[in-house]
């Protein structure tokens, strides 16, 4: 066998395990997707959720309100690892700081203006203000919180990296970081002068 017949078996070799790597991934890609496993037969309705609807015209809420949907919900987001979420934020309202221990959540704000922040893996604070038509990403597992300070209201989207998007409320972990006193305040419904006190404490 000379070396080019070596080389020749070789490439065989190499082109046979890679067409076997991408076929087991196209099937693994045909076994997770569409249907969940356990639904042996489902239609069209089964893939469909309606209770988005009741924020069709309806009137703005007073305070900040949020609308979620995962497979506890919405069954046909079973093994997806998707889920979704709906929320408003009349002027002056706080979605507190908090978390999603499995899931990166991707904002996208519809309407209004909103001050966004996370705290990295440093205790960074990371501060942007949104405009409608921006999109923002929050990290999987980091603390973070949306608070609209304009006069408008604002209403955004979020989608979540997993079908049961766990939110942990944790508002004590901002103490460590720089975020705005006025921000913790409303978190633990008290004045900036009770937060630097606690802070100091």
């Amino acid at each position: 066998m000379g070396i080019l017949s070596f080389i020749h078996a070789l490439l065989f070799l190499l082109v046979l395990r890679v067409s076997q790597v991408i076929h087991a991934s196209e099937r693994h890609i045909k076994l997770d997707s569409v249907v969940p496993r356990k639904i042996a037969t489902a239609d069209a309705d089964f893939f469909t959720h309606s209770a988005f609807r009741a924020l069709i015209g309806a009137d703005q809420p007073t305070a900040f309100g949020v609308m979620k949907v995962g497979e506890a919900e919405f069954p046909a987001l079973n093994d997806q690892g998707v889920s979704y979420a709906v929320l408003q934020f009349p002027s002056g309202s706080l979605n507190q700081p908090h978390l999603h221990p499995e899931a990166g959540e991707l904002l996208f704000l519809l309407t209004g203006s909103l001050e966004v922040g996370f705290i990295d893996v440093n205790d960074v604070l990371r501060i942007q203000t949104l405009e409608a038509g921006d999109v923002f990403v929050f990290p999987k597992g980091l603390v973070h919180y949306q608070y609209n300070y304009g006069q408008e209201s604002a209403f955004a989207i979020s989608a979540f990296g997993d079908a049961d998007a766990r939110t942990v409320l944790s508002p004590w972990s901002v103490f460590s970081s720089n975020t705005r006193d006025d921000n913790i305040a409303k978190s633990f419904q008290t004045d900036a002068s009770n937060v630097r006190k606690m802070i100091a404490d």
